[in-house]
């Protein structure tokens, strides 16, 4: 539950323009708007440039100031259409933020032992090629996807702030790093007088709240850490979408993604989220409207990820701005009721 607590972080580290809302991500002086985009699995796989230039538009006209990325979606091509998308539209640099992501590599399975992981060699030339496919100057939040046991921290945060001092990258951040691996990572920062991260970004949603809930709590308070959370539908679950089935078209039925179907769709999972329509109806809203509300209810999200294919989904997913103010304690807690997902 997030009462008074949550009413004191709003005061000081959230600001409204016009219908958006916008937090400071973590203790930078950067805020993002509450509600994202991104473009993993969408990009060069549902979408072409023309429906990404239409709902990017849209994403910017609502005040959205995030768009999401990483070099391992569709093998870059996912930054590139990003690229296309921002070239064409031309809007002011310094009124929008972009990011990727390094660790994965570009091939899979077929990567050479250099080309994946956290060493200083992937990290710049990674950092690099996102420069040219995304066709920007700078990356204003850069991420190691992964923690790489097979590099010392001290590369790991050594590249990043040479990164920083070259102005290629503004702020560098984590992604699904465990809280002990962060804090590590402060402290051979201070150590060394360096940067530390600044945003971890880890899933989040009504089935998975441990990393959120638990195990950052005391790298939000110690480090003050931002987040910028992805998959808050759980890859469109929670959106209602595949209680009959998995749709044509959908996420789930995309060649070369049945892991992530077998993942998601659990008979026990969907029968929840077929519960948890009836706090829905009664606020007089979506699924997917709630879920998103739901997330962005807690004060330490900074931003929540959307990944919709069509305007009218992120249209629909823009009203979380509005849900999420109307989730008293009470409703809160029957949704805990109803998913029995609560840490």
């Amino acid at each position: 539950m997030f009462h008074a607590k949550s009413a004191h972080f709003f005061l000081h580290n959230s600001i409204c323009d016009d219908s958006m809302e916008y937090r400071k991500m973590g203790n930078t002086g950067l805020r993002l708007s509450v509600l994202s985009y991104g473009s993993w699995v969408t990009f060069s796989k549902q979408v072409d440039d023309s429906a990404s230039d239409r709902i990017m538009g849209l994403a910017y006209d609502n005040g959205i100031n995030f768009f999401d990325n990483a070099e391992a979606y569709e093998g870059g091509r996912s930054e590139e259409m990003m690229g296309r998308v921002l070239k064409n539209k031309d809007w002011d640099r310094t009124s929008f933020c972009i990011s990727s992501k390094a660790f994965f590599g570009l091939y899979g399975k077929n990567n050479k032992p250099t080309q994946h992981g956290l060493s200083r060699k992937h990290l710049t030339e990674a950092c690099n090629a996102a420069l040219r496919r995304m066709q920007t100057d700078y990356l204003d939040l850069f991420y190691c996807h992964r923690p790489d046991p097979e590099t010392p921290m001290e590369e790991v945060v050594w590249t990043m702030n040479v990164l920083l001092q070259q102005g290629k990258i503004l702020y560098w951040g984590t992604s699904e790093w465990s809280g002990a691996e962060i804090a590590a990572a402060h402290e051979v920062a201070k150590q060394l007088s360096l940067i530390g991260p600044a945003v971890e970004q880890p899933q989040y949603n009504l089935f998975e709240r441990h990393k959120m809930e638990v195990d950052y709590l005391p790298v939000f308070s110690k480090y003050g850490m931002g987040t910028t959370i992805w998959s808050p539908l759980a890859s469109g679950l929670l959106s209602g979408k595949y209680k009959n089935g998995v749709p044509d078209g959908s996420r789930l039925a995309l060649e070369n993604y049945a892991w992530l179907k077998d993942r998601t769709l659990e008979d026990d999972k969907v029968a929840r989220v077929n519960s948890l329509e009836k706090i829905a109806l009664q606020l007089n809203t979506s699924l997917a409207t709630l879920s998103i509300a739901w997330c962005i209810h807690n004060p330490h999200v900074t931003t929540a990820i959307l990944g919709a294919t069509k305007e009218s989904q992120l249209t629909e997913n823009l009203r979380a701005l509005d849900v999420y103010q109307q989730l008293t304690p009470d409703i809160m807690a029957e949704i805990d009721t109803i998913m029995g997902s609560k840490p």
